[in-house]
């Protein structure tokens, strides 16, 4: 049998990042064969992945961030079991590595974050093994994209909230603008860009809601309708993103702050991701 020795343990543990005790396993069980100890690590992975496969991954890490030219952006959601994993310095970076390798890549979908290449495996495969060195349930949760003239994120402190805005132009002070309006769609939740952008079945939703406050209020019923459209529009200016007051200046709606910067400026699109 071949001799184990530290200075092997430690340089299996450095390429999987799999624990000392598992390394050494590993190692002993192969004996002292790097690529079986690998593939031996990877397997073991995959079995506590499918003993895990029904828990619940609540937890884990919320992030976003752009492109160097601030072109591209993405947001991503890295899930885990526990808020204890959640916290940990190596999941955190993992998860920012991913999201570094998608923005790398222009990746426009979670299928193709999977399938790209980090450290010689599958994104898909290395989920695998952080199961396997953590002993949870890890998968990504949600990703998604952005492109235009400028984009913008935001990380909440805690890593459990995170925005993405799109800019339609370039202006000198994008990143004080992109910023502001990445910390109003964290802060105030907007479900839509605009009234225009509100699902119709939202929209139907919301009137036969506020049409029954109407009616439990004692008014007429030929007053019921206009009624409910006001709380409906006061609904959007709640509501979506454009139309809501300014977080920074409430004397003015997210629009006029776009306008009050460049008469042509507006946002284009946003995603939030967050961990309830």
């Amino acid at each position: 049998m071949a001799e184990i020795t530290a200075a092997d343990v430690n340089k299996l543990r450095k390429q999987t990042g799999a624990g000392m005790m598992d390394c050494k396993k590993a190692l002993v069980e192969n004996d002292g064969d790097f690529e079986k100890a690998i593939d031996y690590l990877r397997k073991k992975g995959q079995k506590v992945a499918a003993n895990r496969s029904d828990r619940d991954a609540a937890e884990g890490v919320v992030l976003s961030k752009s492109s160097a030219d601030h072109t591209f952006g993405a947001i991503l959601m890295i899930n885990c079991e526990t808020d204890f994993v959640a916290k940990n310095e190596d999941f955190v970076n993992y998860a920012k590595s991913v999201l570094d390798l998608a923005l790398a890549n222009k990746a426009k979908t979670s299928d193709e974050v999977l399938a790209l290449d980090l450290n010689g495996i599958s994104v898909k495969d290395s989920l695998i093994d952080q199961i396997g060195k953590i002993g949870e349930k890890i998968e990504l949760g949600n990703y998604a994209f952005l492109e235009d003239a400028y984009l913008a994120a935001y990380i909440h402190p805690g890593n459990r909230l995170a925005t993405l805005v799109s800019l339609n132009k370039v202006v000198d002070i994008a990143a004080e603008v992109g910023k502001d309006i990445a910390m109003q769609v964290a802060a105030m939740n907007p479900i839509a860009l605009n009234q225009d952008a509100v699902e119709k079945s939202v929209i139907e939703h919301e009137l036969e809601l506020f049409r029954d406050v109407v009616r439990q209020e004692g008014k007429p019923e030929n007053m019921v309708d206009k009624i409910a459209l006001g709380k409906l529009n006061k609904f959007f200016k709640e509501s979506t993103l454009l139309n809501q007051d300014f977080i920074k200046d409430a004397k003015q709606d997210v629009s006029a702050y776009l306008k009050s910067v460049d008469k042509d400026l507006t946002v284009s699109a946003f995603k939030r991701f967050t961990l309830s």
